[in-house]
């Protein structure tokens, strides 16, 4: 840095953003670039890409050029940060990494690293017991921050950063008010805590404070009152009574509990002593959780991530007044963690469970979700949300394992983490949750081993189930507290029309405004969609809504039983079907025979058969008519009900070979965009060939690889969903052709369980075809699977049938690339000479067949192979000339991988110079392939080569670059990298350096 000329800048963000540069302050430009400033800043060491900063600055609705836009302020920044930064010498300050940039850390002071610091360094001394010079410090941080952080920076990003750091805010003023408490400064305290307690009125932690204070003041009855009053507010806002903490300090009031008029040293008040702030150790006299359980706590968490994955909240909640007090009563006395008797915590036996169930379009879901968001609040450690798809008529149910995964990754384990089976990751998932308090929403569950393994195993979580079932198992053998949802009432019926039109129209007409209640049955889905039609055509009048309801017949089966024909709930979706353009209509129920989760705009073009904008129109159409919902921009879902509805119309209305077609036309668009992605990340890998398509039906075409890489990200439930559906419905060519197509990104990806369902269901359909070349390779890609997963006896029984299936064949490519996994499979288990065997035979098979990249492939992992075995001379032989292969080859990708191997060789000889240059150039390879996960390898090779010859500066940054890579992608390398810059840190404190 010093050789740069590089200077610290100072940067404030805790108030109005701004910097300086030594004593002078730097005019910072536009609002917007501001904002991608603060994103920077805020996320400084780690890197921001581009499509993430322009989300930040304006959300889902981008300006045209957004991405221009935004390279435009990066460059703007940069010759601001580095004016004297010579033209085409590399930044220094504002790095580009990959499609993205990052800001070095060591260029950089913030006052909101100073805060963190100064709140770390004053819980360490309140645990070591000095509490005054731990109160100066909480003072001194508290003195920096302005109101509102980031005053003036638009964007959600800004916006959402604004409400965390208010939050980190409030928990440093608890923190400085609990430690003057510790310290016998109550009478100090009581003004400043009855002011927090009028801003915060919702906020248990200040009404304890302010009881304490109060209390130890010598005022009992204020501080009865207090209680009173916070409790009053509760009520009269959320419903809910005070948690287990503020009602067990209320119960100690009561009684006089002397303990509470005596400070208590601030080295007892919380922590073991060591300054972490995350072990427990003496509790408070008059608190009841520990350190490391308190939601105002700055320091409470360490590492763990806090996930937030409710759905919003249904803005114009309706009703249910006498449900959600039969649900707030189903949290135990003592709150869902623990209870207090006498100072002392006690555990709950078991997770408090909740099984909303009740039938389709009830409003289980929103009855759910609206009641979570109101006791989130008590859940100090998150809330996890998934919709298990429980009664998809599309059968693309989530099984148990996908939800385990998904919430482990929210959990903070990395996605390569995750072991494979249920067992594994469900008990995986029981010791994450062990000392945790988190609300768990398992929304549309189908039955109750559908859910068992989702369920913690400790206590201090509670489970909110949603079921169209009753799960009499749940409740018999885990005690869950049953809730059936029945339709709205009357007079809540009403409400919602009211909500959703206003009172003035609703009075203006009553009697149809009943009539519209009753023929759509109380159903909240019902009503929801007439009245969207009434808020659509404001003209109409409720009458004519009423009569169009009447005049429809017919019945929706999964509301028929118990129901009169008179209060049909199909009526209501065959109305608003029928509203339709025949166009709109006829794409409604194409949609139907998509799998699932969701349904991209592309996918639609392709089941339509018309030009995307056409039907983008379409589209809008049925969000519009409420048949549609966008979850995402141009993603889109249905609602189970709706989709059973779609489904029903194009079994009756469209013949048998009309709805094959349209099958046909959504497994092909998937099966030939799935290997244009796969020809566009590796155009020198070998293909197979794919069946003419059997429609019109046009594949995604791919510019670059960051884009199939894009596309292969975000349809990677859907892509899963697409080969078990093709598995099980017959077109068994599909299924397995379009997994092979998956097998190398995705795991590259680190969706590698994804990929083993995958490769299952294309075995099972490859099988039923007798197709002896696609069993070959569903069973070579499971084989090297369960390499990966650390299973090689399975491993070695699945490639070796693999082989043989593909010897009978006479598919020399097939033997070839099996023999490069039995070859990988050695390695991995130590057989070097196997692995040589194995990569001579692979070898041949390319030579026979004139492929120069297999061949050089090869040349390549042979030399990797003699690194293992300690010749890296030999090494060295093998991969040159595998670079000189892919070179005439012009093959990128194999360049760069056996640029890599020859830096790693020269790097076993000692010869650290010429390390550095082979890494080198393979990063930047990758970097221009925009391959991130093997960029980040050979970074971390180029820092231990760095490292090596003395240089840790440049060791530090490829790490740091490494690490930002790593992370980004939830590689578990990342845990290797950070200790290595540790080690790195460590050793720089102990003497000198280059």
């Amino acid at each position: 840095m010093a050789e740069r000329g590089l200077k610290i800048y100072r940067f404030s963000l805790l108030g109005p953003l701004r910097a300086w540069r030594g004593t002078e302050e730097v005019a910072l430009g536009s609002p917007q670039q501001r904002a991608v400033l603060a994103m920077l800043l805020l996320r400084r060491g780690h890197t921001v890409a581009v499509a993430d900063l322009v989300d930040g600055v304006w959300g889902t609705e981008p300006p045209q050029g957004a991405v221009s836009v935004v390279r435009t302020y990066i460059s703007r920044l940069r010759k601001l940060l580095e004016p004297e930064r010579a033209p085409g010498q590399s930044p220094g300050i504002l790095l580009s990494i990959g499609d993205g940039y990052v800001m070095a850390t060591d260029t950089v002071a913030c006052d909101v690293t100073a805060c963190d610091a100064a709140v770390a360094q004053a819980t360490h001394h309140r645990a070591a017991g000095e509490g005054d010079l731990a109160l100066r410090l909480l003072a001194t941080a508290l003195a920096t921050w302005g109101t509102p952080a980031l005053a003036g920076v638009p964007g959600p990003y800004a916006e959402s950063a604004r409400t965390d750091l208010a939050e980190r805010r409030l928990g440093t003023m608890e923190l400085k008010l609990r430690v003057e408490l510790e310290i016998g400064r109550h009478e100090a305290a009581v003004a400043e805590l009855l002011a927090m307690r009028d801003a915060h009125p919702l906020r248990e932690s200040v009404s304890e404070l302010l009881l304490v204070a109060l209390y130890r003041c010598g005022r009992q009855a204020e501080a009865l009152e207090a209680y009173a009053r916070t409790r009053r507010t509760l009520v009269d806002e959320l419903g809910i009574e005070p948690g287990p903490s503020l009602r067990g300090l209320h119960a100690r009031l009561l009684a006089g509990d002397p303990a509470l008029a005596q400070p208590i040293p601030s080295g007892r008040a919380g922590g073991d002593g060591d300054g972490d702030g995350d072990t427990p150790g003496t509790p408070d006299a008059w608190d009841t959780r520990t350190e490391s359980g308190d939601p105002g706590s700055p320091a409470r968490r360490g590492d763990k991530v806090r996930p937030s994955q409710l759905p919003a909240d249904l803005a114009m909640f309706t009703g249910r007044r006498s449900e959600l007090v039969r649900v707030a009563a189903l949290l135990p006395d003592d709150g869902p963690a623990s209870a207090t008797t006498a100072g002392t915590a006690t555990t709950a036996t078991s997770t408090a469970i909740a099984v909303i169930d009740g039938m389709a379009g009830a409003g289980k879901t929103t009855l759910a979700v609206h009641w979570a968001h109101r006791i989130a609040h008590r859940f100090p450690d998150g809330s996890l949300y998934v919709n298990l798809r429980g009664w998809d008529p599309g059968g693309s149910r989530m099984n148990s394992g996908e939800a385990l995964e998904t919430f482990l990754v929210a959990l903070g384990v990395a996605p390569h983490a995750v072991p494979e089976g249920l067992d594994a990751q469900a008990a995986l998932y029981r010791s994450v949750l062990s000392d945790r308090r988190v609300l768990i929403v398992l929304d549309n569950a189908r039955d109750t081993e559908h859910i068992q393994p989702l369920l913690p195993g400790a206590s201090g979580c509670l489970v909110i189930v949603t079921s169209r079932g009753r799960l009499s198992g749940l409740v018999a053998r885990h005690g869950a507290h049953p809730l059936t949802l029945g339709l709205l009432s009357a007079e809540e019926s009403r409400e919602l029309l009211i909500r959703r039109l206003g009172s003035a129209r609703v009075d203006a007409e009553p009697e149809a405004a009943d009539a519209i209640v009753d023929l759509c049955a109380r159903l909240p889905l019902a009503l929801s969609i007439a009245a969207a039609r009434a808020a659509h055509h404001p003209g109409f009048r409720l009458a004519d809504i009423a009569a169009e309801l009447r005049s429809d017949h017919g019945s929706l089966d999964a509301f028929a039983a118990g129901q009169d024909a008179g209060s049909d709930a199909r009526a209501v979706f065959s109305w608003s079907y029928n509203a339709l353009s025949p166009e709109a209509a006829g794409l409604f129920r194409r949609l139907s025979v998509h799998p699932g989760p969701d349904i991209s705009t592309a996918v639609a073009v392709a089941l339509a058969g018309m030009p995307r904008r056409q039907v983008r129109a379409l589209l809008t159409e049925l969000t519009g008519a409420s048949l549609l919902m966008e979850r995402v921009p141009s993603r889109f879902v249905f609602h189970d009900l709706l989709r059973a509805y779609a489904h029903e119309l194009i079994t009756n209305q469209h013949s048998m070979y009309e709805r094959d077609t349209t099958v046909l036309r959504l497994l092909d668009h998937y099966l030939h965009t799935a290997h244009q992605a796969s020809a566009v990340l590796d155009p020198f890998r070998e293909t197979i060939p794919l069946p003419p398509g059997s429609t019109d039906s046009e594949p995604l075409r791919f510019n670059d690889g960051k884009q199939a890489t894009a596309w292969l990200r975000t349809e990677r439930h859907v892509l899963r969903a697409i080969v078990e559906y093709a598995a099980d419905d017959g077109h068994h060519n599909h299924a397995w052709r379009t997994a092979y197509a998956l097998d190398l990104y995705f795991d590259r990806l680190g969706y590698r369980h994804d990929l083993m369902e995958i490769n299952k269901a294309a075995l099972r359909a490859a099988c039923t075809l007798g197709d002896p070349v696609g069993q070959a390779h569903a069973l070579r890609s499971l084989g090297f699977g369960h390499t990966r997963f650390g299973h090689p006896d399975e491993a070695l029984r699945l490639l070796s049938r693999a082989l043989d299936l593909f010897q009978r064949a006479g598919d020399a490519f097939g033997q070839a690339r099996t023999h490069r996994c039995l070859a990988y499979l050695a390695n991995e288990t130590g057989r070097y000479v196997d692995s040589l065997d194995h990569y001579a035979q692979a070898g041949e098979l390319y030579r026979s067949l004139g492929h120069h990249g297999g061949e050089a492939s090869v040349l390549n992992e042979i030399g990797w192979t003699y690194i293992l075995l300690g010749d890296a001379e030999r090494a060295l032989e093998h991969c040159e000339k595998s670079v000189s292969l892919h070179q005439e080859a012009a093959d990128l990708n194999g360049e760069a991988s056996a640029q890599d191997s020859v830096g790693y060789a020269h790097h076993h000889l000692g010869r650290y110079d010429a390390a550095v240059k082979r890494f080198e150039l393979a990063v930047d390879l990758y970097q221009e392939l925009g391959n991130r996960y093997l960029e980040a390898d050979t970074l971390r090779h180029l820092g231990d080569s760095h490292r090596a010859a003395g240089d840790h500066g440049p060791a530090r940054t490829a790490w740091a670059a490494a690490l930002a890579l790593l992370e980004e992608g939830g590689h578990t390398e990342a845990d290797e990298v950070r200790q290595s810059l540790r080690e790195l840190t460590q050793g720089d404190e102990g003497g000198p350096h280059r």
